[in-house]
């Protein structure tokens, strides 16, 4: 049995069967491809929650470390050589970059948003 895709006379192009419709090179590069719907707003939520989170992850970062919280917690309160690591100006400096660097990774990636077209 012969595929009905390559069954055509010479000279002539062959009929596009449903086979077509799957393989993305067989599609006309001057059409234009619009995802679905459904697709393009999953993207926009996506973006919109990296977004958020980063800059929440980012604010926490910077303020908490210079809060009493972050040395006197249930946690550091059995290990005291880890509590003065922690204590440690250098240490809350690195947290507090690390949030700076989390805001800016966030806005970056808002401003770099694009929709395919």
């Amino acid at each position: 049995m012969t595929d009905p895709t390559f069954s055509s006379a010479p000279g002539k192009a062959p009929e596009p069967g449903p086979a077509a419709e799957l393989r993305p090179d067989l599609i006309d590069p001057g059409e234009e491809h619009h995802p679905p719907a459904i697709q393009l707003w999953m993207h926009r939520i996506s973006v919109f929650l990296f977004v958020l989170v980063s800059a929440v992850a980012g604010v926490l970062l910077i303020i908490l470390p210079w809060t009493p919280e972050w040395t006197d917690n249930y946690l550091l309160l059995s290990f005291p050589s880890l509590r003065m690591v922690v204590a440690n100006g250098f240490i809350r400096g690195i947290c507090s970059g690390l949030g700076l660097l989390d805001i800016w990774i966030g806005f970056w990636e808002a401003l770099h948003y694009h929709e395919q077209q």
